[in-house]
């Protein structure tokens, strides 16, 4: 029998424009951070409508320099999800703060923000929500928490480029936002990240931080034909992003609506295409179209096992993932913080159900037709 296409669950959407940024960056002589890498926020900031970006290397060092530039420390607490990919509190503890989980909203799978006021203690410094698959959290409410509180609003907005929140972007509304820029990504650099703000007083510190606390870098200190000495003049980690990353942000970018649109079409497709099976669940969907990045696609299933759901698409060569497994099912985070199963209902019954569909802008509309058409016949069989 004819094996069927393979439907890659993720792929980068990557074609000469970039690789032809890169080559110019080599053919430079000047890879590392340099004039891209200020293009680059240059561009990401007004695409936003934010005042500062500043590049990293991942969205994890972007979370941990957000947390370092907010003064948390030692004995802190920062309110997060379970529901995550375990970055987001593993920046937490690189500070040594603890993280403090609240379950989710079964329908959006975002934190529940009705539940976190009953979390909030003397200890508590930052409230971190992380916007799944692309869905934006209740910043309003979240805001509002936070000010009431005296507490820094760090998002994880690692799934959240380009997602609107009542017409506003994710990344001009938290103290801090975070994003990624990993290879499956709805933009990629192969790995980096980058920080917004719209505080001043947070953005400069942030720049000098992100190189081992360097006052001028090696790019400023040759444009402007300064002398060799330079200062350290804070604390500091090795968390730049390279010129040959910034290229590609920068191709990126100029695609990301582009391929927004895509996303938008095929998760159109899926929906009502899979309305017709009673044993799954689509996802929420927001009003506005706009405030949805449609990083993921995930469905929750009602019949069978999971596993074995994954395991039939991939016996007709679909590949699909799982986002997530809840931190608090991890042995290092029971041992370490005393979690157990049961502390987080909801997010470990949807962990038992999501199955997350191939979803990239490399798809074809034949393609998404044919994960619809393979689920149908798993499910009847």
């Amino acid at each position: 029998m004819e094996q069927k296409p393979f439907i890659p669950f993720s792929r980068p959407w990557i074609d000469e424009t970039e690789i032809e940024a890169v080559s110019e960056v080599l053919a430079s002589k000047w890879i590392s951070t340099g004039g891209r890498v200020r293009e680059f926020e240059r561009a990401f900031a007004e695409c936003l409508g934010v005042k500062h970006a500043i590049a990293v290397s991942s969205c994890t060092a972007a979370l941990h320099l957000s947390l370092v530039v907010s003064g948390i420390g030692v004995g802190d607490e920062v309110i997060t999800t379970p529901y995550t990919f375990t970055a987001t509190a593993e920046a937490i503890r690189y500070v040594g703060a603890k993280p403090i989980f609240v379950d989710i909203n079964s329908e959006t799978l975002n934190i529940d923000v009705s539940k976190i006021e009953q979390a909030i203690t003397s200890r508590t410094k930052a409230i971190m929500p992380v916007h799944i698959a692309g869905l934006p959290c209740d910043m309003d409410a979240l805001r509002e928490i936070c000010k009431a509180n005296n507490l820094v609003l760090i998002d994880d907005a690692a799934h959240a480029i380009p997602t609107e929140y009542n017409g506003q972007y994710i990344g001009t509304l938290g103290d801090l936002s975070c994003f990624s820029f990993y290879a499956n990504k709805n933009m990629t650099t192969g790995e980096g990240g980058m920080i917004t703000t719209n505080d001043d007083a947070l953005a400069e510190p942030l720049r000098t931080m992100r190189l081992h606390g360097i006052d001028k870098d090696a790019w400023a200190r040759q444009s402007k034909r300064s002398i060799w000495r330079y200062d350290i003049t804070t604390e500091g980690y090795k968390y730049n992003m390279t010129d040959i990353q910034a290229a590609m942000g920068l191709c990126q970018l100029m695609k990301l609506y582009k391929q927004h649109e895509r996303r938008q079409n095929f998760a159109q497709i899926y929906q009502s295409e899979l309305a017709k099976f009673p044993q799954i669940s689509t996802p929420f969907i927001p009003e506005n179209p706009k405030e949805h990045a449609w990083h993921l696609y995930i469905i929750q299933l009602h019949t069978g096992t999971r596993d074995e759901f994954v395991e039939s698409l991939r016996e007709e060569n679909i590949e699909c993932s799982v986002h997530y497994i809840p931190l608090h099912l991890f042995e290092f985070y029971q041992k370490q913080y005393g979690y157990s199963v049961g502390d987080f209902p909801r997010a470990e019954e949807a962990f038992e159900r999501v199955v997350s569909l191939p979803l990239h802008p490399g798809l074809s509309e034949s393609d998404v037709h044919c994960v619809v058409d393979a689920i149908g016949e798993v499910l009847t069989s």
